[in-house]
């Protein structure tokens, strides 16, 4: 059985074009719309409908999609239904598209971070299974709030957290617990300047670029150390700059998360430093990211922007593509990206709902970044909002249990500074 997806957002990573444009990213053709036409002629997606504010957007993003996508790839239906109309623009707009689907259907959210929340609640009360961009939420008040309303309803909530699919992430991911206690982490990860003006709507405003970046080895860490070791304190400090002079009011260019951890067998502790940024020069690969990782008796280390691959071309220059993420170029006029793990990051998201219509509710896939097994990536990045916002004070994260989260658990330590 088929399933009907709602796409709420239609920036770049949806559809490949920004404010009417082709993109200049690494996601020209973007991501969600393309998998999604690609599982349509595979029979695992019915009715695929593209929902934003403003209407007026929608005939470039068609012809966009037939000039870039059903043009390159043979067989490829890149037909779809919008809302609002054309002519108009209405914020509300996902409420009617919502009405139009079964209860059961898929709703995926690629939206600024602060109206995720209110867009992935109305689709789980209409019963429909939700795939949220991350970071999921920005605070645990709100992680709490959407997963009560997921077991309520009976439907799945996820993020999409692509790395957990990256083969390589994956082997690090099941090496890692087998180098003894943790120890040390360090992780860097970076988008050109160029982005600002991608996220002028709501950058520095409606999110930070901790959630955007840092979100991704924040999660691998918590999904590699799950039942392992936990978070326990958390200070930022962040570097600013060009992006005040770029976009003209205060944010930051740089953030740095330092978490402390505990080991829950031994006790002992470990620290992690998370670094993102959207400051960096233009250079071979779109986005920086790397990672170091270091157990009590090895270690590993990651680059995943440079994996000994590069190509030089007259009209672009040196660069070092990454088609493990995305693979754009046809094979024999088809499209070949299926192995791809931005596509198998959505792919099983839907297999999974398909799952849950049949009453399969355990669906037993540790690499989906379920609601249930992301809330201390949310309470990380949140503790380090509240740290940079406080001057940079530490932030504790508090615990029922081993490992069970106080619902409020993000909190300043009792002390006057």
């Amino acid at each position: 059985m088929s399933t009907d997806v709602l796409i709420i957002g239609t920036g770049q990573y949806v559809t490949g074009v920004l404010h009417g444009v082709e993109t200049e990213s690494d996601k020209s053709l973007g991501v969600v719309a393309l998998v999604l036409f690609d599982l349509r002629r595979r029979g695992q997606i019915g009715r695929i409908i593209l929902c934003g504010r403003d209407g007026r957007r929608f005939p470039a993003i068609r012809t966009h999609f037939q000039t870039q996508i059903a043009a390159r790839y043979v067989g490829l239906d890149v037909s779809l239904e919008t809302w609002p109309a054309d002519d108009q623009y209405d914020a509300q707009a996902y409420h009617t598209a919502l009405e139009t689907l079964l209860p059961g259907s898929a709703v995926i959210i690629v939206t600024p971070d602060d109206i995720h929340v209110e867009l992935a609640e109305a689709a789980m009360r209409r019963g429909m299974h939700v795939l949220v961009a991350k970071p999921l939420v920005k605070t645990l008040t709100e992680h709490y709030r959407l997963l009560a309303i997921a077991q309520q309803q009976g439907v799945l909530l996820a993020t999409e957290m692509h790395k957990r699919f990256d083969p390589i992430y994956a082997d690090a991911r099941d090496r890692a617990p087998g180098f003894g206690d943790f120890s040390y982490f360090y992780s860097y990860m970076s988008q050109p300047r160029s982005q600002l003006e991608t996220f002028r709507q709501w950058a520095g405003q409606a999110s930070d670029i901790s959630y955007y970046l840092n979100s991704h080895h924040v999660d691998w860490l918590i999904w590699t150390l799950m039942g392992l070791a936990r978070p326990e304190c958390v200070t930022a400090n962040a570097a600013t700059g060009v992006a005040v002079a770029h976009l003209g009011y205060p944010m930051e260019d740089t953030i740095n998360l330092n978490v402390q951890w505990r080991n829950l067998a031994s006790g002992s502790l470990a620290m992690s430093l998370h670094t993102a940024s959207w400051i960096a020069p233009k250079s071979d690969v779109h986005s920086q990211q790397r990672f170091f990782y270091m157990g009590q008796q090895g270690e590993l280390q990651v680059d995943q922007a440079h994996r000994g691959y590069s190509v030089a071309e007259e009209s672009c220059g040196y660069v070092s593509p990454n088609p493990q993420f995305m693979k754009y170029l046809p094979s024999d006029n088809n499209f070949s990206g299926q192995n791809a793990y931005g596509y198998q990051s959505i792919e099983r998201f839907i297999e999974a709902t398909a799952r849950y219509r049949t009453g399969q509710t355990d669906i037993n896939d540790s690499a989906l970044a379920t609601a249930d097994n992301t809330l201390q990536c949310t309470a990380i990045l949140a503790a380090g909002r509240l740290s940079l916002d406080k001057g940079g004070l530490p932030v504790t994260i508090e615990y029922n249990s081993h490992t069970e989260l106080v619902p409020k658990s993000v909190r300043l330590p009792n002390f006057t500074p």
